[in-house]
């Protein structure tokens, strides 16, 4: 009862928390652009924009009887809702242990203030693995992702992949693969992957041209391998060591592998966190999910919570110490 209730009201404190913050582009960056997009549309603006044209189309209705505020809390209440959907049909009564894992994520906090097109965009995607059984609310949800941001066709198109073939080993071999062909020809896939007709937007991120508001970070780089790591030395532990068998696990930490080995391939590019985020929204799902679903571990309960203990200690002092 105590989870339970504690859950609830992280639910609801953490989506009022987010969603009525203030409007600062100081603070939040990309929601000063949204601002100005959503009191356009308010006063009868048409929508211009080819890019992601439905998200703009649902900004617009939108602005018809909500205030700015109002819009930015219904985007993060797409943002943080799936979230608890996804935990409560998977884990049942341990559904705060995963919602938690997923809130203290190092990327969390950023695509629910700033990115956040994205962050809903990837949270559509989760929501769309709430229905393994039900192949057509799955492609609704999918297909919603893709039209609210262009970059969720990379974790559909792996989510697809798994469809054919879903063996985690294989993959987990091709993640490894990925670093030292990126060492050695790094710039010949931030070259190729720019060239094939992506939107301005993301040849862009590949080739620093874009207006974004981040600081510019190029080379490679191993502090962002060695958090991407943590899931994938997860997947390889519960699986090989473990023996913990679940076709859907499998499909997650794929999923994650593929949009990950991805990322490394074009990780020289001066924006590739925004690649890197289109399988980090994954991790804490991936970290959690064998020891939500049977206990693999004596003093169980002890071992979950030093987990989340740690995650969010990485998360602070990554915050707070290394990128501050």
């Amino acid at each position: 009862m105590f989870l339970q209730i504690t859950g609830y009201m992280t639910l609801i404190g953490l989506t009022l928390y987010l969603g009525l913050r203030p409007v600062s582009g100081r603070y939040f960056v990309d929601m000063a652009t949204y601002y100005n997009y959503f009191q356009n549309y308010s006063l009868g603006a048409h929508v211009t924009s080819s890019k992601d044209v439905v998200f703009h189309y649902f900004m617009k209705f939108s602005s018809h009887f909500m205030t700015a505020h109002g819009f930015f809390l219904l985007m993060d209440i797409i943002y943080i809702y799936p979230l608890y959907l996804f935990s409560k049909k998977y884990f049942k009564q341990y559904w705060y242990y995963s919602f938690l894992v997923l809130i203290v994520s190092f990327s969390f906090y950023s695509y629910g203030t700033n990115g956040i097109r994205n962050g809903a965009a990837t949270s559509l995607f989760v929501l769309g693995l709430c229905f393994p059984e039900n192949k057509i609310k799955t492609g609704i949800c999918f297909i919603t992702a893709a039209l609210f941001h262009k970059s969720l066709t990379l974790p559909i198109g792996a989510y697809l992949l798994t469809l054919m073939y879903n063996n985690p080993k294989t993959y987990l071999i091709a993640w490894l693969a990925a670093i030292p062909v990126s060492l050695v020809a790094g710039s010949v896939f931030v070259s190729l992957f720019s060239s094939l007709g992506f939107d301005d937007r993301l040849a862009g991120y590949l080739t620093g041209q874009g207006n974004l508001d981040v600081p510019v970070y190029t080379g490679f780089r191993w502090d962002f391998i060695f958090y991407s790591s943590f899931a994938v030395f997860a997947g390889w532990y519960f699986i090989i060591k473990k023996g913990f068998h679940d076709t859907f696990y499998f499909k997650i930490l794929n999923i994650y592998l593929i949009c990950n080995a991805f990322w490394i391939l074009v990780i020289r590019a001066p924006f590739s966190n925004r690649f890197a985020y289109l399988s980090w929204f994954l991790m804490g799902i991936v970290i959690m999910y064998p020891i939500l679903k049977q206990p693999l571990f004596k003093n169980h309960q002890l071992f979950i919570s030093k987990i989340i203990t740690v995650y969010f200690l990485f998360t602070f002092l990554m915050y707070f110490v290394y990128y501050n």
